[in-house]
This record gives C-alpha cells, structure tokens and sequence, in this order.
C-alpha cells in the first residue's frame, strides 16, 4: 500500500514531464485551420512576388513575352528618361513620408493612448471615433480632405478668412512647398488610430506593479513613464515601426486622390507607387517588364529593410528583459 503511493507520484511526474494533457491536435485539424489562410496568402502575395520576379527577367511587346534577357529591365530603369531621374526622387519621397509619418503617429499615437487609458467617461467612443478614418478607403479619404482643402470653395481657407488669417489662406496641394507636408499630415491622420490601439494594448498590459515600486522609491508620473512605461512599449515601437514603414512604401490611393497620378504639382508629391502604376500602363511596349523591375525593387527595399528592423528591436527587447 505504501510502495503504491511513490508508483503513482512518479507515473503523475512522468506524465507531468512529458505534457500530459497538452498533445498538439492531430495534424488533419491543423491542415483543415491553416490551409484557407496558406491558400489566400499563396495566391494573392507569394504568386504575385513570383510572377514580377518572373516576368522583370523577360523581354515583352505589349503582353506578349519575348526571350530572357536577365536584368535588362533592371538596366533599363536606370537608363532610362525620366524613370532614371525620377526613381531616386519618389525613393527620397517615400523615406521623407516615412518619416514624418512615423513621428506624427507616434507621438500622437501614444499621447491618445495614454490619455484615454487613464479617462473613464467617454473612452469608447473616443477610441471609435479615432479609430473611424482608417477603415475608410484611402481614394475616398483623399478626395474629401481635396475638397476640404481646395482653394476655391474649400472650407479650410473659408475659416482662415473667417478667422481674420486671409494671409495663412493658400493653394494647399497646388503649391509645391506645402503639398507633400499636406500629403503627410492626411495620411498620419488616416492612420494614427491605428497606432493608438497597439499603444493602448501595451499600456494594459504593463502589470500595474511596475508603476508601483517606481513611486514608493519616489519616482514621480514623468520618470515612471519615462524610466518604467516608456521602455516596456518596445515591442510596439518596433510592430509600429515596421507597418509604418511597409505602408508608407506601399502608398498609392491617398497620394493619387490628393496629388493625381502625375504626383503634381511639379513631381513634389510623386511616390513610388505612382512611378509604377505610370511605368505599368504608360510604359510602352516593354512595360511589363520594366515596371515588374521596379516591382521586385520595392519588395526588397521594403522586405530588407524590415528584417533589418525586426532585428534590431528584437536586440532591443532582449537588452529590456
């Protein structure tokens, strides 16, 4: 009876030790969840990268495909008139983009967040209503902020007027100085509740210890954010940091819809997203293979550049735990 009692203890430990109770599900439950999504991300993302890359190694006129001819279409882009000159201003565009998008959603971003977590009336609807423009389509974001700031009968410059600021009133996207940062300031308004969410989400889920030990050894609310709250959101800088970046190389619809397909006025709003839809189907006959070139060159500026990042915050994130 006693020689039981240690029999069974050692069969619990070695189940214990083994993840009883934890087996993995059979693997036909696992192909039926994952195969949908593998399927979809197949066909819409791993297909079309393939076929870019396919097709920016042949020579084409019109759909038809020629020889291969490796990476002349790459040659081409940078030989060619004006794709040669406007290639490395719509890069600096997109990187200026980048950045001024990444400061204005960050700092805005994360105040919201931190402002709202600690309200308690009101705080739905707040985060509804931040959270609203970003599930609108960006063509029909930019074509109303358009109208908002068009020069004639647009509101923006009726209330400067109204205001005794007739001075400060301008042709807001039709100046070339000021379309860009315009085009900048919509798209971090379009998108700051997104980061305001990730920020939210790691705000909660800081154990309110933390803050605690801070100020019983005296720290006050500024060194307890700066010091405590500040350095455990590193994870969420770098999501936000990355998708940021992934967007802001992918922009189309909102530049379209604010500064034409041209990129007006003057090119100031030209990003690469435009360059390509122009190389695509303004090409000449060779389009196809040329504006896929360009294609395989924004994948791994934006691929490249986003592993390089995962690393470091990554790096980041060790160095905090």
């Amino acid at each position: 009876m006693t020689a039981a009692v240690p029999s069974t203890r050692g069969r619990t430990r070695s189940r214990t030790r083994k993840g009883a109770g934890r087996a993995a599900p059979p693997w036909p439950t696992l192909v039926m969840f994952i195969a949908p999504a593998f399927v979809v991300y197949t066909v819409f993302m791993i297909y079309p990268l393939a076929q870019a890359l396919f097709f920016s190694l042949f020579e084409w006129k019109g759909t038809a495909r020629g020889g291969f001819i490796g990476l002349d279409n790459f040659r081409e882009l940078l030989s060619r008139f004006p794709i040669d000159e406007q290639l490395p201003r719509d890069l600096r565009h997109n990187v200026v983009f980048f950045v001024g998008t990444m400061a204005i959603q960050v700092s805005l971003g994360l105040l919201l967040a931190v402002l709202l977590q600690k309200k308690r009336r009101g705080k739905q609807f707040l985060r509804t209503t931040y959270v609203l423009p970003f599930m609108v389509s960006p063509l029909v974001v930019g074509y109303v902020w358009g109208l908002i700031l068009n020069p004639t009968f647009g509101p923006l410059n009726h209330l400067l007027d109204s205001a005794g600021l007739g001075s400060w009133a301008r042709p807001w996207l039709g100046d070339p100085t000021t379309a860009f940062p315009v085009v900048i300031l919509v798209n971090a308004w379009f998108w700051v509740g997104f980061p305001m969410l990730l920020f939210a989400a790691g705000l909660a889920a800081i154990p309110e210890a933390y803050s605690e030990a801070a100020r019983v050894d005296g720290a006050n609310s500024w060194q307890v954010f700066r010091h405590v709250t500040f350095p455990q959101l590193t994870p969420v800088f770098g999501t936000v940091t990355i998708l940021t970046f992934i967007q802001s190389f992918n922009v189309f619809g909102l530049v379209w819809a604010l500064g034409g397909v041209d990129g007006g006025p003057a090119g100031a709003t030209d990003v690469l997203g435009l360059l390509f839809y122009r190389t695509a189907f303004r090409g000449g006959v060779d389009a196809f293979g040329v504006a896929s070139a360009l294609a395989v060159i924004m994948f791994a500026v934006i691929f490249g550049v986003s592993m390089l990042a995962r690393r470091w915050f990554a790096r980041l994130e060790a160095g905090i735990s």
